[in-house]
């Protein structure tokens, strides 16, 4: 492997409702809370990966109810980008 992966998280506006439509109209990857995958995989930490953090302890760590993340996997770039935008629209 050369270079590095590709891991961003985002946050949404409108609350923990915008953040599960987002990630409800995501049609490409797999909603978990482990991102070591070669398929992009995707979800909001503070109910996956952080879930059993309280949370002061998430807001300590920088973790909302409304952020996402999403680690980039071996799919076509401009299927991923356009999935994402089809996933934002409408917020």
């Amino acid at each position: 492997m050369k270079g590095f992966g590709g891991v961003v998280s985002f946050e949404v506006e409108g609350g923990r409702e915008a953040m599960r439509q987002v990630v409800d109209r995501l049609r490409i990857g797999y909603r978990a809370a482990n991102l070591g995958s070669v398929e992009t995989v995707f979800g909001p930490p503070a109910f996956t990966s952080h879930v059993e953090c309280t949370e002061a302890q998430r807001k300590e760590l920088g973790i909302s109810d409304t952020l996402i993340r999403y680690a980039v996997g071996l799919e076509d770039a401009e299927d991923l980008l356009s999935d994402l935008e089809e996933g934002l629209d409408g917020l």
